[in-house]
């Protein structure tokens, strides 16, 4: 069994740096698999078990690059004198990517210097747990991070502005040449040479010496990036101006390229810098759900005292106390009160939601109106909120295989750049062209690659567009499901709990065997005590509203898609559909087929055989948005089916409402599973959105599991993609964000290999200067990466339309 890990690089300047380093970090010794995300600045890692993460923080070393640590502080109890120090030091110290701990027993604090995105503040608690101790966070765990985003933006527009200080008078002397050669300035003057040496130096050697450390990184790894070309080329029209100024004195003033080297540094800056930023807004949705986390609960006390509590120490049982205004910390149930809650920063849902007791509440929704007592059921790493922030990581840091191309032209892009560049320098000299004429085209081929625009095509787009769908309410487990849904030729739906409400209700009551309604009644619901399927739910909220005692029940079993059995006063009953009582031989009554709603049997075993008591009609209707999610497919070219576990009069009815041509009924679980199967194997590439425990099957074979956001742990675990709220439409939804997303992965590959098709021999033959080809390398990636943002704006068809 492999474990994943995942670590934040420091170093990365390109595509050429990723694809180096995942190449790197592939082919280690105990990685089952590894990707690295540019635009997340992360390297994720499978290793085989007894694999040390130390080795792969070597490797990451040895390829150029840093993994980065951060320094944590927690609150210690349990710890007293220093020999309970060192223990609790030892045990931290175990945990994988943890590089030190420091104990101070008698401050009651640690401080855990640990591989950033590798430790959960979750291990560590529980390994000073295991040791006798209890850790609790001292502070945000995200602050480190996020502290370390704002010196790298500080630090780069520090540079930036020098670097725009040094160069002014360089851009005025460009303006002043380019006018005095036009007629218009004449007389301006032109600045010393030697003012220019001293006014580039710096510029190139300290200003530009992260593309020096890029490219020496790479080299000494056996490759070459963007910074080498930069440095590259920069470098050279530095050093040939310094030649010049050799051999002509102030006689090369107006004739030096130290302007060139200075304005290509300054405009690649302010390009990264800028691509940067859009980057982040690419990868924002984590942060906005970062932020939905409140840092304290009012927790009430066994006393009913209310006090308030930090929310990371909340805990499944505690009773949160939620007022208008506040964030609830935990998911949970209503227990008092009653509130409207705003859910649109979790499930996309917009309109506020009524919770009274009974009720889920879920962690990060803020209450808008009224006050309510949450019993907390899944707090910190096992909230719906967490379980998102993981889904929405994880498809962020995957690499879909669109990306390979790209992948394998960045790696062999640099070399041929710089064959490029050697052979236009070569061919303006053979063609008769000056020495300096050759240079600058050779300095402008070197500027204008630019592998960052393949390389950002795919994720920035991948980014934008998993985090849009989140928004909405669509949770992607991870980058493969993203790109196989968008071009699903089916959808297979679920009936009860997805199309239809999943909360039936009782309707007729038909009772046999000289049984009254209510007594039927009594005994049915009585058997259904053990199972929490919605029918079973129906008939026993059916005999609750009629004040109907249930008798105990012993030895149950619950048969799936089928009924109950168990024994009431030592009496042998079952209920369930006409499949059950077919299967134990019992043969039902002819009775007209009720075509409202399911029909439910109930038996017992009498002294001449098994005996039918009564015949009960549970409706479930449609919800109403599924004729909308329905119509939805359809616009799409994804045809619709119904497969159900229920009666055929049932499914036709609910498929009829709905407007859907094709179902089949009375399906069992494997039933389910094998019509996916055929599907399949026919050529059709199939999605399946269900609910239950009997979908699981189902959706772990199709193409792309879709479970409702309102059904079991266990089809939201089975499935690749999860729709936040119950609202059938999110499936078409997931399809659009699939197809808007890989629209714009095409789109953004499709202009960085014109712009590099195209720019190149532009250079090459001599149209572009090397500060114009500097301003162009910028321009590709941030359009690239613009164009990702656009994604942002996206939003699901059937929610335009509400």
């Amino acid at each position: 069994m492999t474990e994943r890990y995942s670590l934040a690089i420091e170093g990365m300047t390109c595509a050429g740096c990723s694809s180096r380093l995942e190449r790197a970090l592939s082919g280690g010794a105990g990685v089952a698999a590894a990707a690295v995300n540019l635009p997340l600045e992360r390297a994720t890692v499978d290793l085989e078990p007894g694999t040390s993460l130390d080795s792969i923080v070597a490797l990451v070393r040895r390829t150029g690059f840093r993994a980065v640590t951060e320094t944590r502080a927690f609150a210690v109890s349990g710890a007293r004198g220093a020999g309970a120090a060192r223990r609790l030091e030892a045990a931290l110290s175990g945990v994988p990517g943890v590089v030190s701990a420091r104990v101070d027993a008698g401050a009651g604090r640690a401080e855990v210097a640990a591989l950033a995105l590798a430790v959960a503040d979750e291990a560590l608690a529980a390994r000073a747990e295991a040791a006798g101790f209890r850790l609790a966070a001292a502070g945000d765990p995200f602050e480190a991070a996020r502290a370390r985003e704002r010196r790298g933006i500080a630090r780069d527009r520090r540079a930036i502005a020098v670097a725009a200080v040094l160069t002014a008078p360089f851009l005025y002397q460009m303006l002043a040449h380019r006018l005095g050669a036009a007629g218009l300035a004449p007389g301006w003057p032109l600045l010393s040479p030697f003012v220019e040496a001293a006014l580039a130096t710096p510029l190139q050697f300290v200003i530009g010496a992260r593309f020096y450390r890029g490219a020496f990184n790479a080299l000494r790894a056996g490759g070459a990036n963007m910074d080498t070309l930069v440095a590259l080329g920069t470098t050279a029209a530095y050093f040939y101006s310094w030649l010049r100024l050799a051999t002509l004195g102030d006689g090369a003033a107006g004739q030096l390229y130290f302007e060139a080297s200075a304005i290509v540094i300054l405009l690649v800056l302010a390009g990264k810098h800028m691509e940067a930023g859009a980057k982040r807004g690419a990868t924002r949705t984590i942060r906005e759900l970062l932020a939905l986390r409140p840092d304290t609960a009012l927790v009430r006390g066994p006393d009913g005292a209310v006090a308030e509590r930090p929310a990371r120490e909340v805990g499944a049982g505690d009773i949160l106390v939620c007022r208008a205004g506040q964030r609830i910390a935990a998911d949970g149930v209503v227990v008092a009160g009653e509130a409207e809650i705003d859910e649109a920063p979790v499930t996309g849902e917009s309109a506020p939601a009524p919770r009274r007791p009974g009720d889920r509440a879920l962690a990060g929704t803020i209450v808008v109106d009224g006050t309510v007592d949450v019993e907390a059921r899944a707090a910190g790493a096992e909230s719906t909120l967490a379980r998102a922030i993981r889904l929405v990581e994880n498809a962020q840091a995957g690499k879909p295989a669109v990306q390979r191309l790209a992948d394998r032209v960045c790696g062999v892009f640099v070399p041929v750049v710089m064959a490029i560049a050697a052979a236009a320098f070569l061919g303006w000299l053979a063609a008769g062209a000056e020495l300096e004429a050759a240079f600058v085209n050779a300095v402008s081929v070197l500027v204008i690659a630019c592998p960052c625009a393949l390389g950002l095509a795919t994720p920035t787009a991948i980014a934008a567009g998993s985090g849009a769908a989140a928004r909405a309410g669509v949770l992607v487990k991870d980058v493969a499901s993203l790109e196989q849904a968008h071009d699903l030729t089916h959808v297979v739906f679920d009936k009860t709990g997805t199309l239809t409400s999943g909360a039936p209700a009782l309707g007729r009551v038909e009772p046999l065997a000289g049984l009254d309604a209510d007594e039927a009644l009594r005994l049915a619901a009585s058997l259904q005590q053990g199972s929490a399927h919605p029918v079973a739910a129906a008939l026993r909220a059916a005999a609750g509203a009629r004040g109907l005692a249930l008798l105990p029940v012993e030895d149950f079993r619950s048969m799936v898609a089928r009924g109950v059995e168990g024994e009431i006063g030592g009496v042998r009953h079952v209920a369930g559909n006409a499949r059950l009582f077919a299967e134990r031989g019992i043969g039902l009554p002819a009775r007209e087929p009720w075509r409202g709603g399911a029909e439910v049997w109930l038996g017992r075993a009498g002294p001449g055989g098994e005996e039918v008591l009564a015949r009960f009609e549970i409706a479930d209707a449609p919800r109403a948005e599924a004729r909308a999610a329905v119509d939805a497919l359809k616009r799409l070219g994804v045809a619709p089916l119904l497969v159900s576990g229920d009666s055929a009069e049932a499914t036709a009815r609910v498929a009829r409402e709905t407007g859907v041509a094709d179902f089949r009924a009375e399906a069992l679980p494997e039933d389910k599973a094998r019509i996916v199967a055929e599907l399949m194997e026919g050529g059709a590439r199939v999605g399946v959105v269900g609910d239950g425990v009997n979908d699981a099957p189902a959706l772990a074979r199709a193409t792309v599991g879709i479970a409702m956001g309102s059904g079991t742990d266990v089809a939201m675990e089975t499935a690749a993609i999860t729709l936040m709220r119950p609202d059938p439409r999110l499936a078409a939804a997931a399809v659009e964000a699939s197809r808007a997303t890989f629209r714009k992965i095409r789109q953004n590959l499709f202009w960085a290999f014109v712009y590099n098709v195209v720019a190149l021999p532009l250079a090459a033959l001599g149209y572009l200067s090397p500060p114009l080809a500097a301003a162009a390398m910028a321009l590709s990636s941030l359009s690239v990466v613009g164009n990702s943002l656009l994604l942002r704006r996206w939003r699901p068809n059937a929610a335009r339309a509400r």
